[in-house]
């Protein structure tokens, strides 16, 4: 219930717009778009001047990791689409720097935001916007001065800033009341003056490179969790699979002498820093022999693994794995997870697919909003 409640409140603050005097300004209403060249997800370099023909140009500061920016893909796409068929260029930039990006504040996405993960978020969504990436120098983000994502910047003919400020009203597409973005882009088209030049924004805050600093104090305190590891009978097992937790639960069982399973096992913690904040757990289960506890717990200390760690209580192997699951055929890394009701939502006898897992999680995971859900459901 704490984790739901945690969670909550964080999507509150994404959802709050920003009214407070920004420690980075925006850039000004009747200023000249900011010049840019930015690799883009096609492997090509992007240049405002290579949008000089378009009778209009929208610039949205969007991302990946923000839930708030996905609900917004899709209605870039549209308007990519519709206004394309007009002139209107629109190109969508990340400007949050990755390196300042906490891990759990990757809570509600697969990947994060760097350059790669933009085109692992493309194909996946199946996106065609140009998407260009400004994190690795501030100097875009700066000049243009996005406060949270998403954020949209509406350049007229001669490239002065007439519109700046949120996309529509509400993220919720069903309660969207208002078109703000759209609705100064057909103003300008028209010839006509706009009738709102400014609103207020929402999503997750501009990560700017200061904030690495907390990324690093936050990873400093994961490091200094103790990591501990505890025996497990066939009774535990038989436990741990029948769990109704109310949770989304991975079971990883693993060994020492696995080699896919040290490999992975570094994305798999990654995955619970993740997501341990709201209502997800994991535990490693070790198929280790008991008197190997010293080695199992040395390699768990190294990897800073502060999930629930198991080690086989037995050397009866079979009999274990038969208890947890009678068709397992004893082979590890076996990975199972677990919807909150206990179903099965993902299995898999050899190394997961990282992406694919993370998926299923957050398809699964309770959230206050459905769409949220939704989103991870599918492709598309």
């Amino acid at each position: 219930m704490l984790k739901r409640v945690a969670f909550a409140a964080t999507m509150l603050l994404f959802s709050v717009a920003v009214l407070a005097q920004p420690a980075h300004p925006i850039l000004p209403l009747g200023s000249s778009a900011p010049d840019f060249s930015l690799p883009g997800v096609d492997g090509k370099t992007h240049k405002l001047t290579d949008y000089a023909s378009s009778p209009l140009l929208v610039v949205l500061f969007t991302c990946n990791h923000c839930p708030i920016a996905q609900m917004y893909e899709r209605r870039i796409e549209q308007l990519y689409e519709d206004y394309g068929k007009r002139g209107v260029a629109v190109v969508a930039i990340q400007g949050n720097d990755p390196k300042a990006i906490r891990i759990d504040e990757l809570d509600s996405s697969d990947v994060s935001d760097t350059l790669d993960d933009m085109k692992i978020r493309v194909q996946y969504k199946h996106l065609h916007y140009p998407y260009l990436y400004a994190g690795d120098t501030e100097s875009v983000t700066l000049a243009y001065g996005p406060q949270a994502t998403p954020h949209v910047f509406v350049f007229d003919k001669e490239r002065h800033l007439r519109y700046e400020g949120r996309f529509d009203n509400n993220y919720r597409i069903e309660m969207v009341k208002t078109h703000d973005a759209q609705d100064a882009i057909d103003a300008l088209l028209a010839g006509k003056d706009i009738a709102v030049k400014h609103t207020g924004v929402f999503g997750c805050s501009t990560k700017w490179s200061e904030k690495s600093e907390q990324r690093e104090a936050a990873e400093r305190k994961l490091e200094a969790e103790p990591v501990q590891v505890e025996k497990v009978d066939a009774a535990g097992l038989k436990k741990l699979r029948s769990g109704t937790s109310g949770h989304v639960t991975v079971i990883n069982f693993w060994a020492t002498w696995c080699g896919s399973c040290v490999a992975e096992f570094a994305d798999l913690q990654d995955t619970y820093r993740m997501y341990s904040a709201r209502d997800f757990d994991m535990v490693t289960v070790s198929a280790n022999m008991p008197d190997e506890e010293p080695g199992v717990l040395r390699f768990l200390q190294k990897k800073h693994a502060t999930t629930r760690n198991l080690l086989f209580a037995s050397d009866d192997t079979e009999k274990l794995q038969a208890a947890f699951d009678p068709a397992w055929q004893s082979a590890v890394p076996y990975t199972v997870v677990l919807a909150p009701d206990g179903k099965v939502i993902y299995k898999t006898l050899g190394s997961v697919d990282l992406l694919e897992m993370r998926r299923k999680i957050l398809a699964a995971m309770p959230s206050d909003y459905i769409g949220f859900n939704k989103y991870w459901a599918g492709g598309n």
